[in-house]
């Protein structure tokens, strides 16, 4: 999940559950502007990893460490503590109100906790076990970022604050409502650049709720009868029906998938249901073989018609002595290690050798640039590297 979307769910969580406010109020520091900021706060502090990025050359902390430590259930109760410790010195050095150190390490532990769990659902993997076992565990429930799901977080919770007082209401309406269209015209134009479009019909659908529940509801003030905790509990309720949806949209793909597999004999390794943008009907399965990967692209909302699905095979490329000196790399076999649908390719340039893998479960963005996390080693006839990296163009 990326970590905007992480932070407005930390934020949505404190406002619904343990009686947050605003973060951005005009009245002064309180106890619960500090529940919000702390519950947001959590939500993203293990994305704080990636910090270590910007100091480093090694190209792998995308894989060996994003993810680890700071995702980790057993290192959880650690940093918990510490982020409270942090929060109880701030508060007493600017005089604030704010929750006891105990109930501070309670509210920091439901945001890392929340930062997990979203992470767990997507397709990425996260390393909930470390440092005592490197794997990384992923439910494969919703894409990594999925507006839908970022929207149902945080519509409410502006919802909420538009409703707040009878005072300058219709102002807010018609502004946050004319906010949200403009940006979901741009998220329909993103979507459309990565191949992922969505159609008119659904376009104009979105449009109509957010009229729905941004314009109607300011008509007689009727919106502000609506308590602040309801709307932000409102969004919570539909965010978890949201994933619940998913899940049992993941079984009926996982079952798709296998059933592909036995009608087309596959010898099975492994096989996953991956979901796809831009919503929770489209579907990418994938089956690891002894000579490759299969994959198969499939919408819920239509037939299952074996004979006529979508599929393609990318065949790994014949062993060389070329291909077992990359394994032998160590950046190499740390690619294996992170890749579930490993391919393998192989060709010549010139009288170089060059051996590209890739993550299958990663689609390819636009057609003419490679697959996301490409790793490509480059050798000349004697099987000394010449260069090796990230294929990024």
């Amino acid at each position: 999940m990326d970590t905007i979307t992480h932070g407005i769910a930390g934020a949505l969580i404190g406002k619904a559950l343990f009686r947050g406010e605003d973060m951005f109020a005009r009245k002064p520091m309180n106890r619960a502007r500090i529940i919000t900021w702390s519950l947001m706060l959590g939500a993203i502090f293990p994305d704080s990893d990636m910090l270590r990025e910007w100091f480093s050359s090694n190209q792998m902390l995308i894989l060996t460490w994003h993810r680890s430590i700071t995702h980790s259930l057993i290192c959880m109760p650690f940093f918990a503590l510490t982020l409270a410790g942090l929060t109880r010195w701030v508060v007493r050095w600017r005089k604030w109100d704010a929750p006891s150190f105990a109930a501070l390490t309670g509210i920091y532990v439901v945001g890392i906790l929340s930062h997990i769990f979203l992470d767990l659902v997507t397709t990425f993997g996260t390393m909930i076990w470390s440092p005592l076992q490197w794997s990384r565990p992923a439910w494969d429930l919703i894409f990594i970022i999925d507006f839908t799901f970022t929207a149902l977080l945080f519509c409410p919770q502006i919802l909420a604050w538009v409703y707040r007082q009878a005072e300058g209401l219709k102002n807010r309406a018609i502004i946050t409502w004319s906010v949200f269209v403009l940006a979901s015209l741009v998220a329909t134009a993103l979507l459309k650049i990565v191949g992922a479009p969505i159609s008119a019909q659904t376009a104009l659908i979105v449009i109509l709720l957010l009229t729905v529940f941004f314009l109607l509801p300011a008509l007689r003030f009727k919106g502000v009868g609506i308590r602040y905790a309801v709307w932000n509990r409102a969004g919570l309720a539909a965010s978890m029906l949201y994933l619940a949806a998913a899940f049992f949209a993941h079984r009926a793909a996982l079952e798709r998938v296998e059933k592909f597999a036995s009608a087309f004999q596959v010898k099975v390794e492994s096989l996953g249901a991956l979901p796809l943008p831009p919503s929770m009907w489209h579907w990418d399965g994938l089956i690891n073989t002894q000579q490759g990967v299969y994959e198969v692209r499939f919408d819920l909302s239509e037939h299952a018609d074996l004979s006529a699905i979508e599929h393609r095979y990318y065949p790994d490329a014949l062993p060389n002595q070329y291909i077992d000196a990359a394994k032998r790399l160590r950046e190499v076999q740390e690619v294996y290690w992170f890749s579930r649908f490993p391919v393998t390719r192989f060709h010549k340039e010139g009288s170089d050798a060059v051996v590209e893998i890739y993550d299958a479960r990663f689609p390819r963005v636009r057609k003419d640039r490679p697959a996301s996390f490409t790793y490509r080693v480059k050798m000349d006839e004697s099987g000394k590297v010449i260069s090796q990296g990230w294929l990024r163009e």
